[in-house]
């Protein structure tokens, strides 16, 4: 007996919209972009912390639901978010729970207002229930706003790892709103142009040459400025997933990721105290500094490199980068095999041979990671040269 093979094609829309104050009445963004069959359920779920931030969020939203022509509204869900609602399965849980109660079914929506973690821990809610329910976005955060916000990745972390339950699900949109943008924390918003330099550096050459000139208006957290970076990298994060050959990962290459190998391990190892913007910019110095000594890229663009994350007031070395494991070695290394497990075969990591220009590596010399972690240590205290 022989088999066959089918070649089942799906075609899907990543739309990503940007406006200010979505929800009010006369913004008819979010109806425009919903369908209904007459009686479609919507319902919101809202990362507790925005709502603290946007006291009158939870009664707009609610306004707004009420509204829509043509659908049923369930109203509103507060729930605590950050990465500590990523943990464990409560939210999760209370998600699905909140979901079977209200009858929310295939022809419904789900409408999820928050930072990354709170949007993963949703996105998974939305893309298991029922098999999969259609999601709206609002990233809330710079750092969800222009990069993991627009993604198709859902999950929790499970296993002492990070990311290592999850699903990969196109939303049926996302829209970034920037009103909750500039409403965030500096902390917040500073954190997010992390993402818009690693999306520069290997992806856009020209759009990191806008941001190293436009580095004293982003450090002030200029808005316009702010508002450009932002829409900036995230279309160029939808572009990479909708037009990258792999939105779904299936392949070892994960340009996105640059410098997270590190990253995700270096929040493990300080229970997440570690921000992942701090992670981040401190993988990507590294793995700037192994691809200058490696003599894939020139000294000239990895010293400008740097000198933007500090100037961005991005660290590029923590003490938990001397954490060492019994036989002596790095504990951060570990982290190199941890993303390949996630990834499935070979190690893959991408260096730079220029701005704007990646290689795939799949091995890296440890002895030479040590030196680079040295080296970026007599760095760290080092004045900004101007």
């Amino acid at each position: 007996m022989q088999g066959k093979d089918f070649d089942i094609r799906i075609s899907t829309k990543h739309r990503v919209r940007f406006t200010r104050n979505a929800f009010v009445p006369e913004n008819r963004l979010l109806i425009d972009l919903l369908e209904t069959n007459g009686h479609a359920k919507v319902i919101a779920f809202i990362d507790s912390g925005v709502a603290e931030a946007f006291p009158n969020l939870e009664g707009q939203v609610n306004d707004y639901l009420e509204r829509m022509p043509g659908f049923i509204s369930k109203g509103t869900v507060v729930q605590a978010g950050g990465e500590a609602c990523k943990g464990n399965t409560d939210t999760l849980k209370a998600a699905w729970d909140t979901i079977e109660q209200a009858g929310i079914d295939r022809h419904s929506y789900i409408i999820c207002i928050g930072g990354g973690a709170y949007l993963d821990v949703i996105g998974l809610a939305a893309a298991t229930a029922h098999r999969g329910i259609r999601l709206v976005r609002f990233p809330t955060t710079a750092l969800s706003q222009d990069d993991s916000g627009v993604g198709v990745k859902n999950g929790i972390n499970a296993y002492g790892k990070k990311n290592f339950l999850g699903t990969f699900a196109v939303p049926h949109a996302v829209v970034n709103d920037f009103s909750f943008l500039h409403g965030q924390p500096e902390t917040d918003r500073r954190a997010g142009i992390v993402e818009a330099v690693k999306v520069a550096l290997v992806k856009d050459a020209a759009f990191f040459h806008w941001i190293e000139d436009h580095c004293d208006q982003l450090t002030k957290l200029q808005p316009h400025t702010l508002e450009e970076t932002v829409e900036r990298s995230a279309l160029l994060h939808a572009a990479h997933i909708a037009y990258g050959g792999d939105p779904f990962e299936n392949g070892n290459s994960r340009p996105l990721d640059f410098g997270h190998w590190a990253a995700h391990k270096l929040e493990q190892l300080t229970d997440f105290k570690l921000s992942h913007a701090e992670a981040v910019g401190i993988g990507m110095a590294l793995d700037t500094a192994y691809s200058w000594k490696t003599g894939r890229l020139s000294e000239e663009p990895a010293m400008r490199i740097l000198k933007v994350l500090k100037k961005l007031q991005l660290p590029t070395w923590h003490a938990s980068l001397e954490q060492k494991c019994a036989n002596g070695t790095r504990e951060v290394f570990n982290g190199l095999e941890e993303f390949r497990e996630h990834l499935g075969g070979e190690l893959t990591v991408l260096l730079l041979r220029d701005i704007g220009k990646g290689e795939d590596v799949h091995a890296m010399d440890k002895n030479l990671l040590d030196e680079c972690i040295d080296w970026l240590a007599t760095q760290a205290t080092l004045p900004v040269k101007s």
